[in-house]
């Protein structure tokens, strides 16, 4: 459909060379994409129901319930302690990097309604993001928390 869109008016030979190149762009981000998503999947995975393995765990973050998120006082503590980090660490971004952070990762915008609402361009969107992904993906690393 890029090709289509974007390069209908090239002359035929060029076509192949576009299309491999588009191809490749378009599977290199699937996996950055991927590799970001996975990153705060498998971190926040650990508030969530065990049981359950098709569960959003951004929707289990913050439920106070007595026992819902782990099975013994110990892993409870454990959690809380571990998501007092994160609020910490994510506090500490800079107010754009936040926002863009929150609005993408924890209110599941996409690019486009993200960039719509912060007055940025998707590329903005984006650059703040990868940056905040980055920095607080080194911060935790440096508390001993790693997916």
């Amino acid at each position: 459909m890029k090709l289509v869109a974007r390069y209908g008016d090239r002359p035929e030979e060029e076509l192949p060379l576009l299309f491999q190149r588009i191809l490749q762009n378009c599977i290199r981000d699937h996996f950055r994409r991927s590799k970001i998503r996975n990153l705060w999947s498998t971190l926040l995975s650990a508030f969530g129901p065990r049981e359950d393995d098709d569960h959003d765990p951004l929707e289990n973050v913050g439920d106070d319930r007595p026992g819902y998120w782990a099975k013994t006082p110990e892993d409870q503590l454990d959690q809380h302690q571990t998501l007092k980090i994160i609020e910490a660490e994510i506090s500490k971004l800079p107010p754009r990097q936040r926002e863009a952070f929150l609005m993408r990762y924890w209110e599941d915008m996409n690019v486009a309604e993200t960039a719509a609402a912060m007055g940025c361009s998707e590329g903005s969107v984006k650059t703040h993001c990868s940056r905040a992904t980055h920095t607080l993906a080194a911060a935790l690393e440096k508390k001993g928390i790693k997916p």
